[in-house]
């Protein structure tokens, strides 16, 4: 695959790509935004070791020196872990980013964008970002990116923080699969239930992929969204964080916080008025989804394999 001269790929992840082996992307915003140093080091390394557990080549999409990169070295990682001022990136922002040689951590969408261009098929990220609840036109570029972006992304559904039915609304209206892995509803990030449906249950990584490549040979451009519930033992349930979320959001809003803002604001609010209960849930359905998606990516790079 000719890449523009701004990409650069790891000799791992350059080497997955070329033999079809299974690989997965994963997201750095948790990285740069997402926690402090160097709890945001202890995560991306652990959930890249749980990729690879799985079987699959792990794909730590960042920019660094304005460079796209797909696939961090560990020196690479640690420096992009102990940038102090990182930009966040998401689609709109690569080109301006690449032109003045910054770093910075690639949101759900810029990490679409980047693994949908090396050739990577699986994606494993937190939470999606959608709908805001303060104002119905704060809608994520992420959901746009589902919209057409053919890629299997795995997720714990959208942050808790958004206007959820709207946000399916949305990714309904955009024809996105929410294929719900062994669960009938739509998770809700911190609690596995939300009282909203998903448009399929899957109970298998092997039928997931099967089903995106279906979805994808009739024509359809859009992503398979794969909402994986947090793990029970993490779970919050959502009649006890649901207030907090209120007062967060409430704090934001009276503040005058907004954009690009707000996310980090709220799980940063949140983390402190649960006790660090939310900061658990999210570290737990991380790893979680990474398990998952690299069981996804193995039965993907087999079934490609057997195809051709």
């Amino acid at each position: 695959m000719n890449l523009p001269a701004s990409f650069a790929l790891s000799e791992e992840v350059g080497r997955a790509l070329n033999l079809g082996l299974p690989s997965v992307a994963l997201e750095s915003t948790v990285i740069t935004h997402g926690l402090p140093h160097p709890q945001n080091l202890e995560l991306a390394r652990q959930m890249e070791a749980i990729v690879r557990q799985g079987g699959a080549v792990p794909a730590t999409i960042a920019l660094l020196d304005g460079k796209i990169r797909v696939g961090l070295d560990p020196g690479l990682l640690d420096r992009l872990g102990a940038e102090s001022h990182p930009r966040k990136i998401s689609r709109r922002d690569f080109a301006a980013a690449i032109i003045k040689k910054e770093c910075g951590g690639t949101t759900v969408a810029g990490t679409m964008f980047a693994a949908q261009r090396a050739g990577i098929k699986v994606f494993a990220t937190g939470g999606i970002g959608g709908i805001h609840r303060e104002s119905p036109f704060d809608i994520s570029t992420d959901l746009q990116a589902l919209a057409d972006t053919p890629m299997i992304v795995v997720c714990a559904g959208a942050k808790a923080i958004l206007d959820l039915p709207a946000t399916l609304e949305y990714l309904e209206t955009m024809a996105v699969p929410v294929i719900g892995y062994g669960t009938d509803e739509f998770p809700a990030f911190y609690s596995r239930e939300s009282g909203l449906p998903v448009s399929a249950r899957l109970d298998s990584a092997q039928a997931i992929a099967e089903f995106a490549q279906v979805h994808w040979e009739l024509g359809l451009r859009s992503a398979v969204l794969v909402v994986n519930p947090v793990p029970i033992t993490e779970a919050i349930p959502r009649s006890e964080i649901e207030p907090l979320i209120a007062r967060a959001s409430r704090e934001a809003q009276e503040a005058g916080i907004h954009g690009q803002a707000v996310t980090p604001f709220l799980l940063k609010r949140l983390t402190e008025l649960s006790g660090g209960r939310s900061l658990q849930a999210n570290l737990a359905l991380l790893l979680n989804n990474a398990r998952l998606a690299a069981e996804i990516a193995v039965h993907w790079a087999k079934q490609k394999a057997d195809y051709v």
